[in-house]
């Protein structure tokens, strides 16, 4: 098959030239030029022409509007996180640390898949053979993971990473799910450049999104990131697919979080947790056990925050640690936003008349997860006052609230969900804005509200041990 000829098109300017160049000829921007395949000859006004008529217009109101099939994985989490299950012809991108679990939760997924579909894990990076000892180990298949042939896991798998080839296989096999690790690791023959660049990256995400879209093959890219945390490549190769997640977590700790931070068929912002186990990763059914601390009576200096993450409240405990600081105070925040921090002590100086200028302030958020909601600012601040006085929160107390430059304390979104999930996990006492306190009383809960930050100072004092 004769190669496409390659052009090299600015970044910047959009323009072209037949051959790399360190300096663009048109904007004269450096270091610019990205290779990419030229178009088809013929001219613009026959490419339209042939594509004139093909899809009528029609007004939305013409348009039938129904809701997409999904197909569960079998990972109730990983379903949480897709919206309900895999869309027929979607696109997913998942990136993660190296080790985090990729490979481990996506070969898991696809086991259970193919007792119902066909199935096809495309690997680049591993041989047959390696990832055929994964599956044992992991024990995928209906006998447990036996060694003897004909016993372990039914997924079919190629190791291939050129993109032509792995087209072919995917007309020939049709299968339903396809997991692509990684694409990275692709290359096409139309173009010159090694795998990995930004080039190929784009180009071989592009096609296998048409293959998906044409075949209603729902296809899985696995995609390395950069030492920032960020998908490797370029950026458009996260608004080519239908979704993108993240693995997050620390690969010391054998907690991870999956995140949806796009979805064109669910909600974003919702996450999936696990727990690395000798036998893959496994579902946690109640996540917030794990973030929350494992001491007994209530200490100083920790207060519960319900948290949100997409449409799932979660309770997550606050830490602050404050101590006599030097010359230079230090303020130091792990999970929540740094300069957020510096805001909230300056207002607990103006409005709640406690000053922290001289002090060291340390805040964590407990289990490693990263909260970005301003809904943890009440929290947060009752954290840092209970450690300055050395007095402890009572005990079953939980708070949430924005806090405003003004003192104000602002409503937090879905507030009723919170309180419920907090009565449901046996909390007793609540500090929330007015704005989010419960029209109808909930079973075992208390609630107090607030509208000021000086209210909840005082409401602080006097429940507090």
């Amino acid at each position: 098959m004769a190669r496409d000829k390659t052009v090299y098109t600015c970044s910047d300017c959009g323009g072209t030239s037949p051959k790399w160049l360190g300096r663009c000829p048109h904007c004269s921007a450096w270091n610019t030029l990205v290779e990419g395949v030229s178009e088809p000859t013929g001219g613009k006004g026959h490419r339209f022409a042939a594509l004139a008529g093909t899809q009528p217009i029609a007004t939305l109101a013409d348009i039938e509007a129904r809701d997409v099939d999904r197909q569960p994985t079998g990972i109730d989490e990983l379903d949480r996180v897709l919206g309900g299950g895999l869309v027929a012809g979607g696109v997913v991108l998942i990136g993660g640390d190296p080790g985090i679990g990729k490979s481990t939760l996506l070969l898991q997924a696809l086991d259970a898949l193919s007792r119902s579909v066909a199935t096809l894990y495309v690997t680049g990076e591993e041989s047959g053979s390696q990832v055929a000892m994964r599956s044992r180990r992991l024990g995928l298949g209906p006998a447990g993971g036996e060694d003897a042939p004909g016993h372990g896991s039914k997924v079919r798998v190629l190791a291939e990473i050129q993109l032509e080839r792995i087209a072919a296989a995917l007309e020939a096999e049709s299968p339903a799910v396809c997991v692509v690790d990684s694409i990275q690791t692709l290359y096409s023959e139309q173009l010159t450049s090694a795998p990995g660049s930004v080039a190929q990256v784009r180009e071989c995400a592009a096609q296998l999104t048409r293959l998906a879209k044409s075949s209603g093959t729902t296809i899985i890219l696995v995609g390395h990131v950069t030492k920032e945390g960020a998908i490797a490549g370029p950026r458009v190769l996260e608004h080519i697919v239908d979704t993108v997640l993240y693995f997050e977590g620390d690969t010391h700790s054998s907690f991870r979080l999956v995140r949806a931070i796009k979805n064109r068929f669910g909600a974003v912002n919702e996450i999936g947790v696990f727990a690395m186990t000798e036998r893959g990763l496994k579902g946690v059914a109640n996540p917030s056990a794990i973030f929350l601390s494992t001491h007994g009576a209530p200490v100083p200096g920790a207060c519960v925050l319900v948290t949100l993450e997409g449409t799932r409240p979660l309770l997550v405990e606050i830490q602050a640690l404050v101590d006599t600081g030097g010359p230079s105070p230090r303020r130091l925040s792990v999970g929540l936003d740094r300069d957020r921090l510096a805001m909230l002590l300056a207002v607990l100086h103006r409005h709640g008349g406690i000053a922290c200028g001289d002090q060291d302030v340390f805040v964590n958020a407990v289990g490693g997860v990263r909260i970005s909601e301003p809904a943890a600012d009440l929290a947060v601040l009752l954290a840092i006052h209970s450690s300055l006085r050395g007095r402890a929160l009572p005990e079953g107390f939980i708070a949430f609230g924005e806090v405003g430059l003004a003192g104000e304390v602002r409503p937090a979104p879905r507030g009723q969900e919170r309180l419920r999930e907090a009565a449901k996990l046996g909390f007793r006492l609540a500090l929330v804005p007015s704005a989010n306190a419960p029209k109808r009383p909930i079973e075992g809960l208390e609630v107090i509200a607030v509208d000021r930050i000086e209210q909840a100072l005082e409401a602080w004092r006097e429940r507090s041990g």
